[in-house]
Formats: C-alpha cells, structure tokens, sequence
C-alpha cells in the first residue's frame, strides 16, 4: 500500500484519467483537479463526463474478467472531480501531485503556479509531459528537488512500466518515494536521465520508422510486418529486454549484423555503436559471462532455463491468436 497518501491529477484529460484509473485500481484516493475556468454548467458537465468515462473503463475491465464485478462501485468511488476553486484544499492534503494539463509552455507555467503556492514544499510532484524535458520544467516549480517527470504509457491503467526522468537536482529521496509508491499500486518504474524520448519512446520511434520504410521499399505487407513484429520482434521482447537479449545471441552477432546492414541498407541508421565496438573485448554477453550484464559460470545453466520459460509462458499467454506450440502440444498429451 501506497504510504504517499491522496494523489491530485492537475488535469483531467486521457492522460489524467488513466493515470486516475491506475490509482483506483491500486487502493489510492486520487481527485481529478480541473483548472479550466467554466460556469458552472460545464463544470458539472465536465465532472460527469470525467466520471462516466472512469466508470466506462472500469467496467470494460469487469467484461474481460480483469476486475471483479464487486470492485467496480468501489473503484469509482475513490475518484474525485475538483473545481479551480478547490485547489487550494485539494493541492494542501496532496501526497503526490501528478501535473497533466496541455502541452504548452502556457499551461505549463500556470500549472506549476498553482501547485507551488498550495502545496507543501516537500510533496512529490510529477509531470506526465511527453514532450519537454525535465530539465525544462524544474525552474517553473518552487523547490525543484521534489520534481521529476513521470511519463505513463497509454493506456495508463493497462500498461506496468511508468518512466521516471529526474534532473542533476531532483532528491534520491523523491525518487525512491515515487519508485515506492508506484510499485504499491502495481507498476514498474524506471530511472532515466534528462533525454528526449525518454527510453521507450526512443527506442519505438526508430522501430516504427522502419516498419514504415519496409512498406514503402515493397519489402513486405503491412499485414506481415504486424505480424512479424507480434510473433518474432515483440514476442522475443516482451520475455527479455533488449540488452539481456543482445547478450543472449552475442554481442558480436549484433555487430556483424549491424556492419551488414550498414553496407547493404544505409550506414548511418544502422552505424555500430561504440559501446558494441568496444564490447568485443571480452564482453559478448553470455558466452564471455559478461555483457551489459553478468553471468556467473555457476549460475548460467539455470539463466538459460529461465529465458526458456519466459518464452514458454510467453507463447501461452498469446493463447489463441498463437498456432500450436511445443508447450500447447504438449498440454494435450
């Protein structure tokens, strides 16, 4: 259980409202705080749609058996709606501020504004930005120590891994609060410096740009690509991480294939890294006992079970949409 207390969304679009999801789920009050200036028509207008479309995921999660019918009332009951006017209430009793409004300086700034004069100097406050760095938003909040990115995947509620993306000034301590906190409710954070693109983006972009260079050389259809990239690409990938697998086939089986395709598709996009140069000395992964990571001699035999079981798992998992395994085969023995 979160030991933060009350979470405060400064925004009640999607991000805000997946992320509200995210907390209901796991126990944790969170109140919507809405900063729009509206009368007070659109302001109940805007509670209810904020409310109805909760509601409306929670029990989409209820029809795919992935929450219990009696948890639904209960989960929407710890969900909140405030009014600009209720900020100061709201911000003051926050255990964690998460700032989601639009993604403009503009909005930014009030934003920030807002959650410096009411909260406490130490509460925790995240920004859901995907599009500005850190290090570009620290200076607009008072006690900038207490301020890292947190970038959620949509959608929000589904997705484990949330991005943490701190600047030289953020306090560890923070970090390990927020780590804490997130893990309580069910997700898996991950430290990273101020960088465009924070990991998963970074590494998505490059991957969907050549999808789309495949289809438009003619080498494949869109339709094999997809699938290609479900039952080989993100198969593989949602059972090992990318590094682990570098070690896992070799780190010189990786600059062999980049110096190929460097040759023969285009040099710059598929230009050896440095690291993989100089890894050729002594530190191809699994077969060297080291890599990106270490591999003790006597543990080995029992790592290479465990990738086969993730793999396994992982097959079973795709159930239906996945053609007969070993393991399903295996099961109807």
């Amino acid at each position: 259980m979160s030991t933060l207390g009350p979470v405060v969304s400064v925004g009640g679009g999607r991000m805000g409202r997946g992320i509200a999801i995210a907390h209901v789920l796991g126990e944790v009050p969170v109140t919507l705080l809405d900063i729009k200036e509206r009368d007070a028509d659109g302001a109940t207008a805007f509670a209810a749609a904020v409310a109805a479309d909760v509601r409306g995921d929670l029990a989409r999660l209820v029809d795919l058996g992935a929450l219990a019918p009696e948890c639904l009332e209960h989960c929407a009951s710890l969900l909140t709606v405030a009014r600009p006017e209720q900020a100061p209430e709201v911000l003051s009793r926050a255990g964690l501020v998460y700032e989601a409004v639009p993604e403009t300086e503009e909005a930014k700034r009030a934003a920030f504004a807002l959650i410096s004069e009411h909260t406490t100097p130490h509460t925790p406050v995240g920004s859901t930005t995907s599009a500005m760095l850190v290090t570009e938003l620290s200076g607009m909040l008072q006690t900038p120590g207490r301020f890292l990115n947190a970038h959620w995947l949509n959608p929000a509620f589904v997705v484990p891994l949330v991005e943490l993306s701190v600047h030289p000034g953020t306090d560890p301590a923070v970090v390990a609060d927020v780590r804490a906190h997130l893990e309580a409710i069910g997700k898996v954070p991950v430290v990273c410096g101020p960088t465009p693109g924070y990991i998963v983006p970074r590494l998505q972009a490059l991957i969907m740009n050549e999808a789309a260079r495949l289809v438009d050389e003619g080498v494949a259809t869109p339709e094999d690509i997809d699938t290609a990239t479900r039952f080989g690409l993100g198969f593989r990938f949602a059972s090992m991480g990318v590094l682990e697998f570098v070690d896992f086939g070799g780190n010189d089986t990786l600059h062999h294939a980049g110096r190929y395709l460097a040759e023969h598709v285009d040099e710059y996009r598929y230009a050896v890294p440095d690291i993989v140069e100089r890894n050729l000395d002594g530190r191809n992964g699994l077969q060297d006992g080291r890599g990106f990571h270490e591999y003790p001699a006597a543990e080995r035999e029992t790592y290479r079970a465990d990738v086969l079981i993730r793999l396994l798992r992982a097959q079973e998992l795709l159930g239906p949409a996945m053609p007969d395994g070993i393991a399903t085969r295996a099961a109807q023995r």
